[in-house]
């Protein structure tokens, strides 16, 4: 779905890969699920569904380091030297050049293109397409946004003394809201929202993808 340049961007996707992880003593981003990079499996299902990718990293090494994993992404570094989750999102909003953006973090490899493209589709008219579970928790990092608004709005969060995803959130006016419940469809376990956090989570993640891996091989030999 790649446009060239010169061509106005419709939908963008934003994914966040600046932190070192003390539990796992790298980038998360670059652990192995398989025999890749966590982060490839995310951009293998978002790619075909945006007009570009944009890997956000918060160092020059870092740059370095996932500069040669998708030649089709951009790799941009954080424009701001504060500590604050909001920085990362503020210099993909900067960065991305489409209407509306994808934010994801890089620790989510089993994120659905169905349910990307539903929030993408969501959030048209809105500033937000926020999943949100029964008991009100919500997703601000796995969520769709108009772009424009949400960088005006992560400006405005970086000036407060606590910035958060939600303080950036409350300053959009206009926000979609899906229950997760409605995702279920497409995605019955919901592993969209599987964040690798641990070890054991990291060996969760290999069951589920072995598990794919010989579901889809079951599927091709039926197609024979």
């Amino acid at each position: 779905m790649r446009k060239r340049e010169g061509e106005c961007l419709k939908r963008s996707a934003i994914v966040l890969a600046g932190g070192f992880s003390n539990r796992f003593g790298q980038d998360k981003g670059l652990l192995r699920l398989g025999d890749r990079p966590l982060i490839l499996h995310i951009l293998d299902s978002i790619s075909p569904i945006v007009d570009e990718v944009l890997i956000v990293v918060n160092s020059v090494g870092r740059k370095r380091d996932y500069v040669n994993l998708d030649p089709t992404a951009e790799i941009v570094i954080d424009r701001y030297k504060i500590q604050s989750p909001v920085v990362g999102t503020l210099t993909g909003f900067e960065s991305a050049k489409g209407e509306y953006s994808l934010l994801l973090p890089c620790d989510t490899p089993f994120v659905s293109p169905k349910v990307a493209e539903l929030l993408l589709d969501a959030c048209i008219g809105s500033d937000a397409a926020i999943p949100k579970w029964s008991g009100g928790h919500i997703e601000p990092l796995q969520a769709a946004y108009h772009t424009r608004s949400a960088l005006t709005a992560s400006k405005k969060a970086l000036r407060g003394e606590k910035s958060s995803m939600h303080l950036v959130i409350s300053y959009l006016k206009k926000i979609c809201y899906l229950p997760t419940s409605s995702f279920r469809q497409i995605d019955p376990q919901l592993m969209t929202f599987f964040n690798i956090n641990s070890p054991e989570d990291m060996v969760k993640a290999e069951r589920v993808l072995q598990t794919n891996i010989q579901r889809r091989s079951k599927s091709a030999q039926q197609l024979v």
